[in-house]
């Protein structure tokens, strides 16, 4: 190309740049937006169609009412309420999504029996609210689940393992006001739940993977176990709970340990009742083991040496010795440890050897009795 030829060239291209400043409309850019295949040139200064907060813009804002179940009034129309409740519970717009499930809590409370037909397809529509991204939706669908807790107890066991996973998980998230409704709903639930049959749901669930899952669940497991009642813990098994106990004392989390301490003192409280009132040899109930006269000698039965110490320095604050073919070494002795009181001071009691009492720990001062 000749040197005319290359300026003629250059000096096109600067017309154009200048004529491309001078207009009020932006050249399309690299990434254009196609319309068919045109490509749809984008004005400098049009305001966004969607308000975008990045940008300054205000979005808009909707506010959400948490109604408690003391202040939710009848609906006017129960019929209409009933036959469009579950598609506006499946609704794409979350706001009828929130209505739909206030009317829920509405007919749960004043409209029982009817409400009760839709129970089987209405929970899983209302755990996908429960696990919306959304908090406002996820506190209300939680408020929900409290209500129908409430509403249907027992009836509620068949469809319960659908909705103890995701109320552990909502339970234990960061966002307060959501965990405390999920917190709310699972009392719900083991308040109104019978514990006999609510115990074999959640106990899977004390060994899963997530602690704060198994802190959750073993929250809610060692307030059902007072539910059951004396009669009600011998029947589920004595052994089996003071096994659970023991596995949550070492757990991870502290609110884990905290729920397994509660747990042990429920039931050495329980089995000593137990054996005061001679229950423990009723032939109709599971089989005790004979040398289980005292809930040292129970535990020490039960599990295994470092278990069994364990459980008994939260229930009886000392330490024991170490099983010799099923029986504490201080039981054969007749020196149960025990704790004593001397002048407001505990005062462990050390197994003998030659009359003369030993210390249990090293630098602990052992007094006979």
């Amino acid at each position: 190309m000749s040197d005319s030829a290359l300026q003629d060239l250059n000096a096109a291209q600067s017309v154009v740049l200048e004529k491309s400043k001078d207009s009020s409309v932006e050249p399309c850019s690299s990434k254009p937006v196609l319309n068919g295949n045109k490509c749809v040139k984008k004005e400098g200064n049009a305001v966004p169609a969607c308000p975008d907060v990045t940008n300054g813009c205000d979005a808009v804002v909707v506010d959400v009412e948490y109604i408690d179940s003391e202040d939710l009034t009848d609906l006017p129309d129960v019929d209409t309420s009933l036959s469009t409740l579950l598609t506006r519970l499946d609704s794409k717009d979350w706001i009828k999504t929130c209505e739909a499930l206030n009317n829920v809590r509405q007919l749960a409370i004043y409209h029982k029996q009817r409400l009760q037909e839709l129970l089987e397809p209405l929970v899983p529509l209302i755990v996908k609210s429960v696990k919306n991204p959304r908090s406002a939706l996820c506190k209300t669908a939680l408020m929900t689940c409290a209500d129908i807790f409430k509403a249907y107890g027992e009836q509620m066991v068949d469809l319960i393992d659908l909705l103890l996973m995701p109320l552990f998980l909502k339970s234990s998230q960061d966002k307060r006001f959501v965990c405390e409704a999920a917190e709310a709903a699972l009392m719900s639930m083991t308040s109104w739940i019978s514990p006999s049959v609510l115990l074999p749901k959640m106990q899977p669930y004390l060994k899963n993977k997530n602690p704060r899952i198994r802190a959750k669940a073993s929250v809610c497991f060692s307030k059902s176990v007072p539910r059951l009642g004396l009669e009600g813990i011998k029947e589920y098994g004595m052994d089996k709970l003071i096994q659970v106990a023991a596995t949550q004392l070492s757990d991870q989390l502290p609110e884990s340990r905290e729920a397994a301490r509660n747990l042990s003192l429920e039931l050495q409280a329980f089995y000593e009742k137990s054996q005061a009132s001679g229950l423990g040899e009723d032939d109709s109930a599971p089989a005790i083991s004979p040398e289980a006269e005292t809930w040292e000698a129970f535990c020490l039965s039960k599990l295994s040496a470092l278990s069994a110490q364990a459980i008994l320095r939260v229930t009886v604050g000392v330490p024991v010795t170490p099983k010799e073919g099923g029986i504490s070494a201080a039981l054969k002795e007749g020196a149960v440890p025990a704790a004593l009181k001397e002048g407001g001071i505990s005062v462990v009691v050390a197994p003998k050897e030659g009359g003369v009492p030993v210390a249990t720990k090293e630098g602990a001062a052992a007094v006979g009795c």
